[in-house]
């Protein structure tokens, strides 16, 4: 099993340029009750290193590129996000670390719930006790 699960948003568009719409329940599996973005992180920072309990995700690189790397107590896998046509479904209880931003990278990421603290892992070894039961 494959903890990437990639979305593929098809352009719309013509000769004067592209749009891609993100939909609830359509591009997107669920319904869109958040939406933040990362930009200007320095050279060298990572993100995230956390996991949630309930909240799902789907996260688009509208501009520039980074690592991700999803873990789910027992797989760890990467994927680039590098184009404002592709996704990443986050699922809940997954541990995710964002990597190697380039300078000119907007990560845009859609949330099914809003924020709440109590909803995050933020310590990788209370995670895998979490993720193995």
């Amino acid at each position: 099993m494959s903890l990437i699960q990639l979305i593929s948003f098809p352009p719309l568009g013509d000769d004067r340029g592209s749009l891609v719409a993100l939909e609830s329940q359509q591009s997107i599996p669920f319904d869109i009750k958040r939406v933040y973005y990362i930009f200007g992180t320095q050279q060298g920072v990572a993100r995230g290193f956390h996991a949630h309990r309930q909240l799902k995700q789907v996260a688009v690189c509208v501009t520039g590129r980074c690592r991700m790397v999803l873990d789910d107590g027992e797989f760890r896998e990467e994927v680039w996000l590098d184009s404002a046509t592709k996704g990443i479904f986050i699922e809940d209880m997954v541990w995710h670390e964002m990597h190697d931003f380039s300078d000119d990278c907007v990560l845009l990421v859609l949330a099914n719930q809003l924020y709440d603290e109590s909803d995050y892992i933020r310590d990788y070894t209370n995670f895998k006790e979490l993720a193995s039961d």
